[in-house]
């Protein structure tokens, strides 16, 4: 990367993650992110929340959430009045990007101290007439649901249906295990005891006569919200905070609308480049499971060891992380970090 100043995540507050018309649908999506944020900036004692100088919050179903939900959730966390707010919608990529404008705006001296994250709510996304069923996770350009995309990447890329379950389930069974081990000690919704059997006797979802993409190994409907506080250089000095990460590039990248499944293979090798670091110094990755096929074809275009992705890396004591995630619209954004602690 340039010589920019160094940014640091500072804290890291999310709320459990809910599954849709779960334990957490009584709460909006300005009510999870207030909660996040609020406990985001309760983690670092040496600052308050009129400290805070700017917050980036992702959000992609914002109907019925009223005007500037990265505004209502600031102030619902108690951040004061003055505090400019932006929110970000970049699809599944939102809360990513939303830590990279933070990033963008410390590195640039607009700020030394910024609130980043994302929330959402999809239990309580309101249904509208005519395209109650076909708004959010249909592709704008195709006319297609992105099942339907997750097929083509299947197809494209080699990867069966028998793949596909396997990683489903060591998915589940691997955050299970963290679970258990008290690895996410915040969660208050546990995943359910994982059937295998049940799970690949499941039918195709979107393409009846030889489909591979299933409910368990396709993308879940879900509620939660995250926050990150990011700090600059000399504000981590001046205040004496310990931090737990530095941030050392990103990247973002785009293909055609039907491949978005495979976009992180794009975006990941531009953040490794902009952070100046080269493949082999990467301990871990994490590519998100939009679909069991995303991370499989990710993983198989980059060359990647599946014992590197999707591992709870801290647990670990690595040192460099990279995060890849697609988004709707052909696109992928990536970030890579140096853990601290």
């Amino acid at each position: 990367m340039s010589n920019l100043p160094p940014v640091y995540i500072v804290s890291v507050a999310r709320t459990p993650i809910g599954s849709f018309l779960g334990s957490l649908s009584s709460l909006s999506a300005i009510q999870l992110g207030a909660h996040a944020i609020k406990g985001a900036v309760e983690r670092v004692p040496q600052i308050k929340p009129e400290d805070v100088e700017e917050v980036f919050f992702g959000n992609v179903l914002s109907a019925n959430l009223g005007q500037a939900p990265a505004r209502q959730c600031a102030l619902g966390a108690g951040l004061s009045n003055t505090v400019p707010c932006t929110t970000v919608g970049k699809v599944c990529a939102s809360g990513l990007k939303a830590i990279i404008i933070g990033a963008q705006t410390i590195m640039t001296g607009n700020a030394s101290i910024v609130v980043a994250g994302g929330t959402e709510s999809m239990s309580n996304t309101p249904t509208t007439s005519p395209s109650s069923e076909t708004d959010g996770l249909t592709d704008a350009f195709k006319k297609e649901h992105m099942g339907i995309q997750g097929e083509l990447c299947s197809q494209e890329h080699g990867v069966s249906r028998e793949e596909q379950d396997e990683y489903a389930i060591k998915s589940y069974q691997k955050a299970q295990a963290a679970t258990e081990a008290g690895v996410f000690s915040s969660e208050i919704y546990p995943i359910e005891n994982l059937n295998v059997d049940k799970l690949k006797a499941m039918r195709p979802a979107f393409k009846p006569n030889g489909g591979t993409i299933t409910a368990p190994n396709a993308a879940p409907i879900n509620d939660g919200a995250a926050a990150v506080v990011l700090m600059s250089e000399a504000k981590v000095k001046e205040l004496g905070v310990q931090p737990i990460a530095k941030i050392l590039g990103w990247g973002d990248a785009a293909q055609e609308p039907e491949r978005f499944t495979t976009a992180p293979a794009l975006a990941v090798p531009k953040a490794i480049k902009h952070a100046g670091i080269s493949e082999s110094d990467v301990d871990y990755y994490e590519i998100n499971e939009a679909f069991s096929v995303v991370a499989l074809a990710n993983m198989k275009i980059l060359g990647l060891d599946a014992e590197k992705v999707n591992i709870f890396g801290g647990s670990k004591k690595a040192k460099i992380g990279v995060a890849g995630i697609c988004n709707g619209g052909g696109g992928a954004s990536a970030l890579v970090i140096e853990n601290l602690q």
